[in-house]
């Protein structure tokens, strides 16, 4: 099922293409939190911490504060004491404003893994820039995060952030939508295999089966115990229309930015493991789904095989849709 968010315009397209609809507002848990550089200096623990200020002596006259040039307004994911990710997580920073020499600051974005892999930072708007590795994480590390935007010219103003993340076990779930099951894999071996049933196809909108999942890498962006799904995504909002429905979903895991979970079935036992009757969200069985909810970590990778919809590369954190070469391409740093 898909959620219902507000977006820019320029994201209006890929809104339309959602095939269920959630009412609330996205709130991955844990989610984002922002992290003001010029407030925040590193921590005992690769964290940011808050710095403390002095007042100004008595008759004192204050000198007027310089502002920084450039802060960070936001590091995703979270740090090594509030979740464990996944193997395919992103390191997402967002800039207080756009990013004017992008190449001199990609140059201060360190990266320092406890088991070294190859990695590139991809920039996809002027304030907001992607790190993803050529392969997956190895498991059960930390990975350091360093901006020393210090040193950047005119920014000396500006306190260096850190944050340390905790990498857990490595989840890769294959999801086969013509055999309707999916299949997860923990550390490599065969942990479960739960029957599914995808998307039904049929509805077609500006020329995209929106009733079809797609198929490519996901990963993992959020959870919660229970979504509300509804149908206004399609503008249908009376509860006499016959394409009307609300409901309460529980064991939701999100997939994607166009609304694609892997959540419990709303009843339709029936089809699980037999045939795709969903609006484009991968339905699970009751113990299946909330098993699967209870070990995803943000960053599990989830492989969707079978439909004739790709899964477009900037669709929530599907970067992995994009070959090395490919990623390599949006860096502002010459190879």
């Amino acid at each position: 099922m898909k959620r219902v968010t507000r977006m820019l315009p320029a994201l209006l397209a890929l809104a339309a293409a959602t095939a269920c609809a959630a009412e609330s507002v996205p709130a991955p848990q844990p989610g984002p939190r922002a992290v003001s550089v010029a407030q925040s200096t590193t921590g005992p623990t690769g964290g940011p911490t808050i710095a403390a200020t002095g007042a100004p002596a008595a008759g004192a006259v204050a000198a007027p504060a310089k502002k920084a040039k450039l802060e960070i307004a936001d590091i995703t994911p979270m740090g090594e004491k509030t979740e464990k990710v996944g193997i395919g997580f992103p390191i997402i920073v967002t800039f207080d404003r756009d990013v004017k020499d992008k190449a001199a600051v990609e140059g201060l974005l360190d990266v320092e893994p406890d088991k070294p892999v190859e990695g590139a930072w991809r920039w996809v708007s002027p304030r907001k820039v992607i790190y993803r590795t050529k392969t997956y994480w190895k498991p059960y590390q930390k990975v350091l995060f360093t901006a020393r935007l210090s040193e950047l010219p005119g920014n000396e103003k500006t306190k260096d952030v850190s944050r340390r993340f905790a990498v857990g076990s490595k989840h890769i779930s294959v999801v086969n939508t013509r055999n309707h099951t999916m299949k997860v894999y923990r550390n490599g071996k065969l942990a479960k295999k739960i029957a599914i049933s995808a998307g039904k196809g049929g509805f077609v909108r500006n020329g995209v089966d929106v009733y079809l999942t797609t198929s490519g890498t996901h990963l993992t962006m959020g959870k919660k115990e229970v979504e509300t799904m509804t149908s206004s995504w399609m503008g249908v909002t009376d509860p006499k229309d016959p394409r009307y429905y609300k409901e309460e979903i529980p064991w939701a895991v999100r997939i994607s930015d166009s609304g694609e979970y892997v959540h419990q079935s709303a009843g339709y036992y029936q089809f699980l493991g037999r045939s795709n009757q969903s609006h484009g969200c991968v339905r699970a069985t009751p113990a299946g789904a909330k098993w699967f909810y209870t070990i995803a970590q943000r960053g599990d990778v989830v492989k969707i095989t079978g439909t004739k919809r790709k899964l477009q590369w900037n669709n929530g954190w599907s970067y992995w849709q994009l070959n090395w070469t490919q990623w390599k391409k949006g860096s502002a740093l010459k190879p």
